[in-house]
């Protein structure tokens, strides 16, 4: 049985943030991650931010990845790789599974950062090989150097789609056409006019409807979609392609707030099922937090500032540092304010105000 004062579950931007900010106010951390390698998201998003300064404006999202690994190993924090958080117990125990154990960890706090899983779509044939989710994708070429394919077709003009749309070209894959069900881009029209510049039909009111092929993709079928989102007679195209990317969006990874008897609400506006929390991200159930994805879809630039902020609130409580803790948390939740004050934080500030409203059920 290992002890910690607080648990941080999920090492991308929001948990290395909390475990960070946490262990800089003196707390004993202990942060889980399933992958090899810390950074959650970031290290496979080889595009410049955009943002001011103090949200890394201008680097990669892998080297800040590598900032934010820099950042926790200067303080006295424990990192476990490669293991899985597969359980939470009564009297504040997970349980952590790796590859060759299992074992138990106790811990005072407990912070949630564990993101989100990519959204699927429905169509017929979109189980054939060469269908992929868009972070599918940039974790084989990011990361390992492997092309999907030659051909591709974008589903989606979210800032995902139309980032992944450019990085696949980078690689010299070619993207034959984007498709969005909305009659308008959903992403930044700045990476939408690169791709268009670069001669990328960006088709809005399209979606896929099939993918055709026997042992893996070899042609998608599109279609046109009227103001209802239903397919338009008629407008059938197919495409020759062997690589189907779907970019449609995100849903909040919630089974461990689940398991720890927290008070879920459902708000569209931040991505499906959510754990209630206030503003220190503390959910309804006290000394459990929430950050980043997890609590609601955006940025990685907000979930470093969630992150930041549960961690430090989070320690303060814990070790009696208020003061200390809320310098941390006034300029986190200044810097979340700002950002969600623009046009592409609209959506989500709307949600965390319907969860502001919500009255949370008391923990059992």
């Amino acid at each position: 049985m290992r002890a910690t004062d607080i648990a941080v579950v999920g090492g991308g931007p929001a948990g290395l943030c909390a475990a960070t900010a946490a262990a800089r106010l003196g707390a004993r951390v202990t942060l889980i991650d399933d992958n090899p390698r810390l950074g959650g998201q970031l290290v496979k998003q080889t595009h410049k931010f955009f943002g001011s300064r103090n949200h890394h404006c201008g680097t990669r999202g892998m080297d800040i990845a590598a900032l934010l690994e820099r950042d926790l190993a200067k303080t006295t924090a424990e990192a476990i790789l490669g293991t899985s958080v597969v359980g939470y117990y009564q009297d504040h125990i997970l349980g952590l599974a790796a590859s060759d154990r299992f074992e138990k960890l106790s811990f005072r706090s407990l912070v949630v950062a564990t993101g989100a899983a990519e959204n699927s779509l429905l169509f017929e044939n979109n189980d054939l090989p060469g269908v992929y989710g868009a972070g599918a994708v940039q974790t084989l070429m990011n990361v390992f150097g492997v092309r999907p394919g030659a051909r591709v077709l974008m589903v989606g003009s979210g800032n995902i789609g139309l980032i992944v749309s450019y990085q696949l070209i980078q690689a010299g894959i070619e993207v034959v056409a984007l498709v969005e069900a909305m009659p308008r881009i959903g992403g930044y029209h700045v990476h939408a006019a690169k791709l268009a510049r670069l001669g990328v039909p960006i088709l809005t009111s399209h979606t896929v409807k099939a993918t055709l092929g026997t042992e893996r993709v070899e042609a998608a079928v599109i279609c046109r979609l009227d103001s209802e989102l239903r397919p338009v007679p008629r407008t059938l195209r197919r495409l020759a392609v062997d690589t189907v990317c779907i970019a449609v969006g995100l849903t909040p990874l919630t089974e461990l707030l689940w398991q720890t008897g927290c008070h879920m609400v459902y708000v569209p506006e931040l991505g499906g099922n959510v754990a209630w929390h206030d503003e220190n991200m503390q959910t309804s159930r006290p000394g459990v937090y929430v950050a980043g994805d997890a609590s609601g879809i955006e940025e990685a630039s907000t979930a470093m500032l969630e992150g930041r902020l549960a961690g430090a609130h989070a320690a303060g409580q814990m070790l009696g540092r208020q003061s200390e803790a809320e310098t941390l948390m006034a300029e986190a939740k200044a810097e979340l304010c700002a950002i969600r004050q623009g046009p592409f934080g609209e959506k989500a500030a709307c949600g965390k105000k319907k969860l502001a409203e919500c009255t949370p059920r008391t923990p059992a």
